[in-house]
């Protein structure tokens, strides 16, 4: 996703249940690592946090190469991350195929302020989109978010 959306708050949220207010910026990629349960397995999740893409700076194709599944993470009080996630996710398909996928509008808690309106993603909904409104403050959907795409990428090994 673009700057500032919150993907190295949902990361931190979800490895180590820490929220802060305080904005650092993503240099290149960070990574962290978790072990969940899928289903009675543990899977062990090494995961990628990438830095904003925005006009300054693109995602490194290499970065995505061999990734299982993804996020993309727009801020719903941002209408134009949601774009450049649309934007991303071409990329993505492009250049990793058909791997599971989810789309988090963050700050969710922050809903009054949201610029995203549900008839924004009534198109993907029908497109058979995963979509979950999360916030990385308050942690909401984002150990849902977590588990889901976990369980989605073990399907996929299992099914290959």
């Amino acid at each position: 996703g673009s700057f500032a959306v919150g993907k190295t708050s949902l990361v931190r949220r979800f490895v180590h249940g820490l929220f802060s207010e305080k904005y650092l910026t993503t240099v290149g990629v960070k990574i962290d690592k978790k072990i969940v349960d899928v289903d009675g397995t543990e899977i062990k999740l090494v995961l990628w946090d990438l830095h904003g893409d925005d006009e300054y700076q693109r995602v490194r194709i290499s970065y995505m190469r061999g990734a299982s599944g993804y996020f993309l993470v727009a801020d719903g009080t941002r209408k134009a991350t949601l774009d450049q996630a649309l934007v991303l996710q071409k990329s993505a398909a492009e250049n990793l195929g058909d791997v599971p996928f989810f789309l988090l509008l963050n700050k969710v808690d922050l809903t009054r302020e949201w610029e995203v309106e549900d008839e924004d993603l009534n198109e993907l909904f029908e497109s058979g989109w995963n979509v979950l409104k999360t916030s990385a403050k308050t942690g909401q959907e984002v150990e849902q978010a977590f588990q889901s795409l976990a369980r989605d990428m073990v399907s996929e090994a299992k099914a290959k």
